[in-house]
Parts: C-alpha cells; sequence; structure tokens
C-alpha cells in the first residue's frame, strides 16, 4: 500500500462531526423490523429457515440501512413493514404443531428452571449488534457508507460510534452470569478470581497486541486518536473483566446502577475538573502514557458502561429482576446469601422484566437529555473518544432500549398461556403446551462464535482494503463486495452453529 493512499485513506475516515440521535435510532430500528419479519415468516412457513432466507431477511435490512437507505431510514422502515404487513394476512401455522425452531414444554405454573436460562432476547441482540459491527467495519471503507455515520474524531453522534460501546455494554450483560449462578463469587478470594478471569481475557488481550504488531508492520491505514498509539478496543475489553473484579465488595452492597451513575460522574469529574479531555485531546504524544491517553483516559468511563450492561444482566437473565437486590439485601443483613433458597423457581418472569427495562430506559434517556440540555459535561456534546457522561449515557439508554424492543417482541410471537384453575388441570381438554420462543438459527449461531467471527470479519476487511481500493469504489462494487463479505461470514456461522470453536 503506497504511503500516498494510505494518508488518503487515514482522511477519509477522520475529522467526522456525525449525524443526530434520532437518525441513528431509526437506522436501528431495521433490526427490529427485521425480527419482526422473520418471526412473521415463521409463524406461516416454518420450512423457510434457509441460510439463504436467513441472510435476506435478517442481515441485508442491516446492510442496506448503512449504505443506500442510510439517508432515509424511515423509508427502509416502511418497506419492511410491507411484507410483514401482507403475511399478516395469511393465516398462522396451526398452533398445535411446533415450529421446528420452537422447543415445546408443558405448561407448570410451579415448574422449577436454572437460575440462568438462555434469552432469546439477548441472543439476538447481541447477533445483531455483531452483525452491525462486522458490516460497518467494511462498509465505512466504501463512500457509499455515509460519513455522519463513521466514528466522530473528538464529539458528536454516529452509527459506529454506538457499536463501540454496545460491545462494552453487552459484555457487562453477560458478565452477570457468573454473579447470578453463585452470588457467593463477590466475596471470594481475590488472587484466584484474577487468575481466572485474566486466563479467561488473555485471547482477547493477545488479539489486541497482534493487531498493535500487524497494523504497525503492513502499514495498514489507522486513526490514532482513536485509543492512541499503541492501545485499540481489545485491550479495552480484556482490562475491563479485571477492573470489575475491584469493585465486587462495592456491588456487594451498592446497588449496580447506582455504581454505574457513580462510576460516570467520576469520569466526568476527571474530565472537566481535573483536566483530562484536555489533555486527551491537546497534548503531545511524547511518551507511553500520552501516546495512549485517548484508550486509558477512557476505560473508566468504559467500566462504567460495562456496569450499566452488568446491572441490566441481573435484571433480565434470572427467574426474576428481583432475584440479585434480594441477594444483595439478604447480604447486608445477615452477612450471608443464604444460598440453600436458591434451587427452585417459577418460569421467568419476562413481563415485569420488561416493566424493569421500560423504567431503565425512561429513566437513562431523560439522563442524557438533562445532562445535555444542562450542559453538564460542557457544550461541546458526546464525546466517545473520552467517553463522557453523554456517551455513557447514551449507551446505557440506546441498548436498554433494544433489549426491551427483542424482549417485547419474543413476548408478542410466544406469549405464555395464561394459568390454569385447579379445576380445570384434571380436564384433558384444559392441557397445553407453551412454546419457548428461540432465537433465529442464524443469528444463534453468529452469537455461539461471536468471537470466530468478529475476528473473520476483521481479517476479510483487511484482505479487502489491501487488494482494492474501496475508497474510490462506485455504489454498485460496493454493495456487491459487502454482500458477498456478510453472505461468507454468514455461512461460515452457520457451517459450525452446532459447534463452539473456541472456548476459554
Amino acid at each position: 500500500m503506497s504511503s500516498n493512499y494510505k494518508k488518503q485513506k487515514e482522511d477519509f475516515v477522520s475529522g467526522m462531526t456525525g449525524s443526530t440521535v434520532t437518525h441513528i435510532n431509526l437506522i436501528s430500528c431495521a433490526a427490529l423490523i427485521s425480527i419482526f419479519l422473520y418471526n412473521t415468516m415463521q409463524a406461516r412457513f416454518p420450512a423457510g429457515k434457509t441460510l439463504p432466507v436467513s441472510w435476506l431477511v435478517l442481515v441485508v435490512p442491516l446492510l442496506l440501512s448503512m449504505t443506500v437507505f442510510a439517508n432515509a431510514p424511515v423509508l427502509l422502515d416502511f418497506l419492511l413493514t410491507i411484507p410483514v404487513a401482507a403475511l399478516l394476512y395469511l393465516p398462522r401455522k396451526d398452533s398445535s404443531t411446533p415450529l421446528p425452531s420452537r422447543a415445546e414444554t408443558p405448561v407448570q405454573d410451579e415448574s422449577s428452571i436454572q437460575v440462568v436460562t438462555p434469552l432469546p432476547a439477548l441472543t439476538t441482540y447481541r447477533a445483531h449488534m455483531m452483525l452491525m459491527t462486522i458490516l460497518a467495519i467494511l462498509a465505512v471503507d466504501f463512500p457509499v457508507f455515509p460519513r455522519n455515520l463513521a466514528k466522530c474524531e473528538s464529539f458528536g453522534v454516529s452509527l459506529m460510534d454506538i457499536g463501540v460501546g454496545s460491545f462494552v455494554f453487552s459484555q457487562g450483560v453477560v458478565s452477570a452470569i457468573p454473579l447470578l449462578k453463585n452470588p457467593a463469587y463477590l466475596t471470594s478470594p481475590f488472587l484466584p478470581k484474577l487468575i481466572l478471569t485474566t486466563k479467561k481475557v488473555l485471547p482477547i488481550l493477545a488479539l489486541g497486541l497482534l493487531r498493535v504488531v500487524l497494523v504497525k508492520g503492513t502499514e495498514y491505514p489507522e486513526h490514532e486518536s482513536e485509543y492512541g498509539t499503541h492501545w485499540n478496543f481489545f485491550i479495552t475489553m480484556a482490562l475491563l473483566p479485571i477492573l470489575e473484579l475491584l469493585l465486587h465488595p462495592i456491588i456487594l452492597r451498592v446497588p449496580l446502577s447506582l455504581l454505574a451513575v457513580l462510576i460516570s460522574l467520576t469520569q466526568q469529574l476527571n474530565l472537566s475538573v481535573f483536566g483530562f479531555q484536555l489533555f486527551a485531546l491537546t497534548a503531545e504524544r511524547v511518551g507511553i502514557f500520552s501516546a495512549n491517553k485517548e484508550g486509558i483516559i477512557s476505560l473508566p468511563g468504559y467500566l462504567a458502561i460495562h456496569i450499566f450492561g452488568l446491572s441490566t444482566g441481573t435484571l433480565i437473565l434470572p427467574p426474576s429482576p428481583s432475584y440479585f437486590r434480594r441477594f444483595q439485601r439478604r447480604f447486608s443483613k445477615t452477612g450471608s446469601f443464604g444460598l440453600g433458597e436458591q434451587r427452585s423457581y417459577k418460569r421467568r418472569k419476562n413481563a415485569k422484566a420488561a416493566m424493569e427495562l421500560f423504567s431503565y430506559t425512561v429513566l437513562w434517556w431523560t439522563c442524557m437529555g438533562l445532562v445535555r440540555g444542562l450542559q453538564i459535561d460542557g457544550k461541546e456534546g458526546v464525546s466517545r473518544r473520552v467517553v463522557n457522561l453523554s456517551y455513557v449515557m447514551w449507551i446505557a439508554a440506546f441498548n436498554t432500549s433494544f433489549i426491551l424492543g427483542y424482549l417485547l417482541l419474543d413476548m408478542h410471537f410466544y406469549p405464555e398461556p395464561s394459568k390454569f384453575k385447579k379445576r380445570d388441570v384434571d380436564n384433558s381438554d384444559a392441557v397445553a403446551t407453551y412454546k419457548a420462543p428461540v432465537a433465529p438459527s442464524l443469528l444463534d449461531a453468529i452469537n455461539k462464535n461471536a468471537l470466530v467471527i468478529f475476528l473473520l470479519g476483521n481479517v476479510m476487511t483487511g484482505i479487502i482494503n489491501l487488494t482494492m481500493s474501496t475508497m474510490f469504489a462506485s455504489n454498485v462494487s460496493a454493495m456487491l463486495v459487502l454482500c458477498v463479505y456478510s453472505f461468507s461470514i454468514c455461512a461460515v456461522a452457520w457451517a459450525f452453529r452446532r459447534t463452539r470453536l473456541l472456548t476459554f
């Protein structure tokens, strides 16, 4: 790659000021509508669950939303609702015949379930987030991807800015699993937890270091102001679970959402009062710390986002959204968790979880509005570069909203049956079955091997950029490459949908 083209490419993705929150939300709505379309199709044509159909319904709308229809997201959302409306006029498949992708289980009001069972809405959310990220990292190199959706230089909101924070939020959600399975994990000795967590994040840290070597060695275009000279997003992702361990004594006693807010405020205090923001934006890169100033200074902000995700995970993953809070209260009163009481629970209370998620959604959007309206973090606006208070609240509000959306879709298409009265239980006519929702097979496959898929996307993006001048490609050529690219990644995920390729 010539130095001239490298400089042109770096300028092509630099200096962006972004779009608007409303614009980003409308683009992202294509993901929710695609799930609505997929479930509507499956309820009437369950045999259509193939890779080409799944790719066409679940992936292509995401690609179109950030390219051809990026400046007209309402039009795309409207066009996607047309086949939905048409399908609604067709009769649903007989409910007595289970759908191939739906597990059929007897209705038992007092049936016990595990503390943490798969949540299809979460699988769908994580897979769609991964798809949006994989598509955007290549699409941004083509002119068909509007510049206002690329990462902002210092301040502003964009589609790629929301993707970075959503990755961290999502990691926080699944980090709730060990705490829910065994809350006593919070009180276990620090050193063994540190060793175990370090082993788990070593592959991600190694990828971060490998990326540094490859980028520097191949003179691949890089945007130094994102994280710094040597720092990258892999390093941030690897450090967050380790930093979480330091907060375990606090998590025992303080509500997670409150802890996340306190960390966010501390981060903003550092940025505004102690001059961290000015240092990150203007200081010369003269040493190892200043060379990586963005990555280091943004770390507490990403930790706040991680804890916001952790808080959401403790709401949606257990049988009841109050499950983890009860353990916190019990520990505060007695100094123990009463682990013997956690073995039997009723079916997950999705309706109650949805109500709490809705409350937090309203709260976080309100907080973001107040922060911007009162200019608490300055008049410049949202900043992913330093992860200021506005950015943290935006990520929390956005992700809570979309997890709620996926959960409501599952509840709509696969509602739980009403409870039977005792006198009806003995009547054979009253025996019913409950088809538990499961994420679309393609999205489940992507989520199962998310790290491998993400690495494949990065490798393919690098190869494509090294073999063609993406910056000068026509829109037709760009869309053809992006379609082949996205289908190839989905095909790999589909081929290994029954196998977990990496375990750590």
